[in-house]
């Protein structure tokens, strides 16, 4: 039997860090993504999302901007300072819409901006646009 004519399998899901203080946050887009069929680390805050960046090195990573300790700009611009991951896609979380805040995600790093409440269809589009393959 030729194998060359099987449709190729399914590609596994995207591994994605969703880093939020907000629980209700983090669960929401845990739910999302993983209905989107792709595999989900959580982490609360900025130091928590450094070590599981370093553990689980996800494809993909969804960072809220206002949190203790270590803002989201601040643990953006860490993690694009490791060439280890350095190309991983960053995708910037706020309740607020505003131009500086854009630009000031820009500057340490993000490829997008997503205003929270996020829907379902904003995340997995996010997800489909940025996230690369795992090398």
């Amino acid at each position: 039997m030729d194998t060359d004519d099987a449709p190729a399998p399914a590609a596994p899901g995207t591994k994605v860090l969703v880093i939020d203080d907000s629980n209700t946050i983090r669960r929401s887009a845990e739910i999302f993504l993983r209905q989107g069929g792709h595999e989900v680390v959580l982490a609360e805050d900025g130091f928590d999302a450094l070590a599981k960046v370093n553990d689980h090195a996800p494809q993909l990573i969804f960072c809220d901007i206002l949190m203790p300790r270590l803002d989201g700009y601040q643990t953006c611009a860490i993690i694009k300072r490791n060439p280890r991951f350095a190309r991983v896609p960053v995708i910037m979380l706020s309740s607020k819409d505003g131009l500086f805040d854009k630009a000031r995600g820009r500057m340490v790093g993000s490829e997008e901006y997503l205003t929270k409440p996020f829907t379902k269809e904003q995340l997995l589009r996010a997800v489909e646009q940025f996230a690369h393959p795992a090398a």
